[in-house]
């Protein structure tokens, strides 16, 4: 039997073919511990720190559809991750991922009470882990000389 939390490892090529662009990094808030001096999330395997990295996907295809180009990859280390310098003045880092893992799961947030299982609009999702960011190997599109 496939387990519920099923963590698939894939390169961050794979996910970002087309590269991404960090825009920021914070800690993820865990709900459940609100009005406590420390209220950021843990990873409930190791413990650690739970850190969202918001990246800009460079795909062209990323924003068709009313899909947003934003994604979030939640990084899970004891210390912030720190994005690397920008190569480009005036714009934000290009970075990739190691250890990422994908986690699909069933996004049911569009089904409304009191409507039929078949009409529930819900859809397959997936989140994004990793280990942590480093610089972007490469531009996506370019050719090595």
């Amino acid at each position: 039997m496939v387990p519920m939390t099923l963590k698939v490892p894939v390169p961050s090529e794979y996910v970002l073919p087309a590269g991404a662009l960090c825009l920021g990094v914070s800690p993820q808030l865990d709900f459940e511990r609100r009005g406590e001096a420390d209220n950021q999330a843990r990873d409930k395997e190791t413990g650690e720190r739970v850190w969202v990295v918001r990246v800009m996907d460079l795909d062209p295809e990323a924003g068709k559809f009313g899909r947003s180009t934003e994604a979030k990859v939640k990084v899970v280390a004891a210390q912030q991750p720190v994005p690397p310098p920008s190569t480009v003045p005036g714009y934000p880092p290009a970075v990739e991922f190691e250890g990422l893992t994908l986690t699909p799961y069933m996004d049911s947030q569009r089904c409304k009470p009191g409507r039929s299982s078949g009409d529930c609009r819900s859809r397959m999702a997936y989140s994004l882990r990793a280990t942590a960011i480093r610089p972007a190997s490469a531009v996506p599109g370019s050719v090595a000389a």
